[in-house]
C-alpha cells in the first residue's frame, strides 16, 4: 500500500454502531499505518486533519462524509492520494458483521487501487429547443421556456388550438419523420410542414404544407405522446420526453429542458481501436456483435471497421463486453484497472481469513441504494458477499466474469433492476459462456449469474441461495496486465490452470469469442484468401513453401475466413481448446511448391499446376496436337510466361481456322491498291 511512505488507513466504527475492523485490517495491510476511531467526522476530526497534514496516501473507511473530508483536504492543501471505502453499509451494518473483518480489510485494500479518469466529450448547446406536441400543452411548455431558451413549437396533427393574441415564439405544423443527433446537434426531417395563417381567428389554421423540411435544434422536448423519436430514448442526451396527459411529468420535463443550455462534459466511455476491428474485409461482413447490441444506434459500419459516435454513446458498455478483439474497450474504468481491483479485493479477503467469496457487481444508480436499504432496514449483506461498484453492469466482459473465479470466488453475481435501462442480451451471452467454462472445469454449476431485484428482501433471498462449492481449490494469483484481448486470454489460461478438474477442450455456443476452424483439406487450393481476410493473424502463410497455418488462441470467430474462401471449405468451430492455445501454430495444409521449368523459381503448388495441366492436355484445341507444346506456358512463372509469349511469337488462335488480324500496314496497302485485298 505504498513504498515511499506508508499509507494511513482510518477505520471508523461510526459511533460504535458497528464492530471495530482495525485489527483485521492491520493484520493484512502490514505495510500501512492503521488507526481506529469512533467519530472521525466529529469529535475526532482533528485526527484526520493531522494525518492529512503529514502527507502521503490516506484511505478513509467512510463514504458518507467524503465531501467533508475532501473539503478539509482542499482547505489544508493536501496533495496526497485520498481514497474512500464504504465498510458500513457493505460490512458493518449487517447481521453477520462480527465475521466481516476480512471483508472490511478487502474493501479498504481495493479502494486504494488507483483508477485513471477517462477522456471526456464536450456537448455544446445554445439553448435552441424544439417543443413537439399536438395541443395547448406544447404551447404552454414553450411559453414557460421562452424566457430562458430559444423556443419553436411544432404541432403534429394539431387539434383545436386557439390562437394567442401575441406569439412570443414561432409555432408551426409538422410531423417529424426522422430524427438523429444529440444534445446541441439534432437534425430533424419534418413532413406536412406549414406555417400558421396570421388571420387565424377561432382556431389555428395553416397554409400549404410541404414534406421533407429539415430543421435543427439543440434540445427536443417531446410532448406528442406518440412513439419516441429515438430507440432507447431515455439514454439520448438532449431528448426529453413526457406524457402530455400527466401534468407532473410535463413539469419535470420542462424543468429538465430548461437546464440544457451550455457546455456539458460526458465521459468517452469507449476506447476504440479501428485497426483491431473485425467487422469486415473487402466488403465481406464478419463480426457484428457491437452493432447487434448497441441500444442507442451510436455504432455504424465504416468500411472495414465500425465507427462509434462518442456524443451519442450512452456508456452501456455492451459493445466492449462483447468485442472479441478488444477494438472496443470500456474506459470507465478500463478492463485492466477493474481486474486489478478485483484481484486486490479477493486476495486480501483470502489472506485475512475469509472464505467462500461471492463477488456482487452493482451500479451506483440502482445497486448502491438497494444495498444501503438492506443494511439499514434488513439483515445487510452476508460477510462473504463482496460488493464491487461499476459504472454499468452491462460493461462486464467475459474476463470480469471468470477472473474472480480463478482468484478464488465461489460465485459471481450482477445486481440489476427488474426493468434495467440497458438490455440484457450481452450479459446473458457472457453468463452462458462463463458457466459452460466453470462447470466444465469443475468449479460448480451456475457459478455466474444475475440478480434482478428492486426490493432489498429479494436481494437477500437471492444471495442466501448461493451455495459454496465443496471442492478444495488453490486460487490463482496472476497479475492482470495488457489490453482487453490479452486480459481475456490470460483469464482463460489461469482459470484452466486453477481448475479443480481441468479438461483440454470446452465446446462453446456460436457467439463465443474463442474457437477453431475446420478445413476441408482436399478442397483447399491454398489460394490464401483467408489469410488476407483474417483480422487477427490467426491464419497465416509461410515464406518457405505453400502452406496454411492456424493459431487458435488468436481466433475470434468473426467468420471472415469462411465468408471469403472461394472454395467454401472453412467451417467455424466455437470452442476453447486449452491444449491448442499452449501449442505452436499448427499446419492446416502444406504442399510441395511447383518450380518454373525455365528459371526454377517456385510460383504455385504442385497439385494445382498438375491439375490444370491434366484438365487441358489433349482436351482443349489450344493445347492439343501441334499446340501441345503450349502447355509449357502453364508450367512457367509469370515472368517466364510473358517472355516466352513475346519471344516465340505466340498466337493463341493459331490452328483455330481464324483469319490473321489486320494491321495498320494492311489498311495502308489496301488504300494504295483498292483492288487488292489483304491476305
Amino acid at each position: 500500500m505504498g513504498k515511499e511512505k506508508p499509507r494511513t488507513v482510518l477505520v471508523c466504527s461510526c459511533e460504535r454502531s458497528m464492530p471495530d475492523f482495525a485489527g483485521s485490517v492491520a493484520r493484512v495491510c502490514k505495510g500501512a499505518r492503521v488507526e481506529a476511531g469512533d467519530w472521525f467526522c466529529g469529535a475526532e476530526f482533528d485526527r484526520v486533519k493531522a494525518v492529512m497534514a503529514g502527507g502521503g496516501a490516506v484511505t478513509i473507511g467512510c463514504t458518507q462524509q467524503a465531501p467533508l473530508f475532501r473539503e478539509l483536504a482542499e482547505e489544508i492543501g493536501f496533495e496526497g492520494e485520498l481514497a474512500f471505502a464504504n465498510i458500513r453499509e457493505t460490512a458493518g451494518w449487517a447481521k453477520g458483521a462480527g465475521a466481516a473483518g476480512a471483508k472490511a480489510a478487502a474493501l479498504l485494500a481495493m479502494a486504494a487501487e488507483p483508477v485513471s479518469a477517462p477522456a471526456t466529450v464536450t456537448l455544446s448547446s445554445d439553448g435552441v429547443v424544439l417543443v413537439y406536441g399536438s395541443n395547448e400543452t406544447a404551447i404552454d411548455a414553450g411559453r414557460q421556456l421562452a424566457d430562458t431558451l430559444d423556443v419553436t413549437v411544432l404541432l403534429t396533427r394539431p387539434r383545436e388550438v386557439v390562437p394567442h393574441r401575441v406569439w412570443d415564439f414561432p409555432v408551426a405544423q409538422g410531423t417529424i419523420r426522422n430524427a438523429r443527433g444529440h444534445l446541441g446537434a439534432f437534425e430533424l426531417t419534418v413532413d406536412d410542414f406549414a406555417a400558421p395563417a396570421p388571420s387565424s381567428r377561432d382556431r389555428l389554421r395553416f397554409g400549404a404544407a410541404r414534406d421533407g423540411t429539415v430543421s435543427n435544434a439543440d434540445i427536443i422536448l417531446d410532448l406528442a405522446g406518440g412513439i419516441p423519436l429515438f430507440s432507447a430514448h431515455e439514454l439520448r442526451d438532449g431528448y426529453v420526453r413526457a406524457d402530455p396527459g400527466d401534468p407532473a411529468s410535463v413539469a419535470i420535463a420542462i424543468a429538465k429542458a430548461a437546464n440544457l443550455a451550455g457546455e456539458f462534459d460526458k465521459p468517452r466511455f469507449i476506447d476504440f481501436s479501428p485497426d483491431l476491428c473485425a467487422h469486415s474485409r473487402s466488403r465481406i461482413i464478419g463480426c457484428t456483435r457491437c452493432l447487434d447490441l448497441c441500444p442507442t444506434g451510436a455504432i455504424a459500419p465504416a468500411g472495414d471497421h465500425v465507427a462509434i459516435d462518442a456524443e451519442v454513446c450512452a456508456g452501456c458498455g455492451s459493445c466492449a463486453a462483447a468485442c472479441p478483439t478488444g477494438a472496443a474497450a470500456y474506459a470507465v474504468p478500463d478492463a485492466e484497472s477493474l481486474l486489478r481491483r478485483l484481484r486486490t479485493l479477493l486476495l486480501t479477503y483470502s489472506q485475512a481469513g475469509g472464505g467462500d467469496a461471492v463477488v456482487l457487481f452493482h451500479d451506483a444508480g440502482h445497486g448502491e441504494p438497494l444495498i444501503d436499504a438492506l443494511a439499514r432496514f434488513g439483515a445487510g449483506l452476508p460477510p462473504n458477499v463482496l460488493p464491487v461498484a461499476v459504472n454499468e453492469t452491462s460493461q462486464l466482459g467475459l474476463e470480469a466474469w471468470t477472473a474472480p473465479v480463478a482468484w478464488g470466488a465461489v460465485a459471481v453475481r450482477v445486481l440489476r433492476a427488474s426493468r434495467p435501462k440497458h438490455g440484457a442480451a450481452g450479459i446473458a451471452a457472457n453468463v452462458t459462456i462463463a458457466n459452460l467454462l466453470t462447470q466444465s472445469l469443475g468449479y460448480g454449476t451456475d457459478v455466474c449469474g444475475t440478480i434482478e431485484a428492486d426490493d432489498p428482501d429479494l436481494l437477500a433471498s437471492a444471495l442466501d441461495l448461493i451455495a459454496p462449492h465443496p471442492t478444495p481449490r488453490r486460487p490463482a494469483t496472476f497479475l492482470p496486465l495488457g489490453r482487453k484481448r490479452s486480459l481475456l486470454a490470460l483469464a482463460m489460461t489461469e482459470l484452466h490452470r486453477a481448475a479443480p478438474t481441468p479438461v483440454d477442450r470446452v465446446a462453446l455456443p456460436a457467439d463465443a469469442p474463442f474457437g477453431g476452424i475446420e478445413v476441408d483439406v482436399e478442397g483447399c487450393t491454398l489460394c490464401l484468401s483467408c489469410v488476407s481476410a483474417c483480422p487477427t493473424g490467426a491464419l497465416s502463410d509461410s515464406e518457405e513453401r505453400p502452406a496454411l497455418h492456424f493459431s487458435e488462441s488468436a481466433c475470434v470467430q468473426c467468420g471472415l475466413c469462411a465468408a471469403t474462401c472461394p472454395e467454401q471449405v472453412i467451417t467455424l468451430a466455437p470452442r476453447l481448446d486449452f491444449a491448442a492455445w499452449n501449442a505452436p501454430r499448427r499446419v492446416v495444409k502444406e504442399e510441395e511448391p511447383y518450380n518454373c521449368i525455365r528459371c526454377a523459381k517456385p510460383f504455385g503448388t504442385r497439385s494445382t499446376v498438375e491439375r490444370i495441366v491434366a484438365r487441358l492436355e489433349g482436351k482443349h484445341w489450344m493445347f492439343s496436337g501441334a499446340n501441345a507444346k503450349r502447355l509449357d506456358l502453364v508450367r512457367m512463372c509469370d515472368n517466364c510466361r510473358v517472355d516466352a509469349v513475346m519471344s516465340e511469337g505466340f498466337d493463341p488462335y493459331a490452328g483455330a481456322g481464324r483469319s490473321p488480324p489486320r494491321t495498320t500496314e494492311d489498311y495502308l496497302r489496301a488504300r494504295e491498291k483498292p483492288d487488292d485485298k489483304p491476305e
